[in-house]
C-alpha cells in the first residue's frame, strides 16, 4: 500500500467510520432512561458515604 492509497481511504471511508462513531455515541447518551444514570453519576462526588 502506497502513502496515497491510505490517504484516499482515511479521506473516504475513515471518515465514515467516526462520523458513525459519533453519532453512535450520541445515540447512546441520548436514549430513553439515560438521564436517570447521569443524575445519579453527578451527584456521585457529593455523596461520600455511599457507594456506586
Amino acid at each position: 500500500m502506497t502513502y496515497d492509497t491510505l490517504r484516499h481511504f482515511a479521506d473516504s471511508w475513515g471518515l465514515l467510520a467516526l462520523v458513525m462513531i459519533f453519532v453512535g455515541i450520541v445515540a447512546f447518551a441520548m436514549r430513553p432512561g439515560a438521564g436517570k444514570v447521569y443524575a445519579r453519576i453527578a451527584r456521585l462526588p457529593l455523596d461520600d458515604d455511599k457507594e456506586i
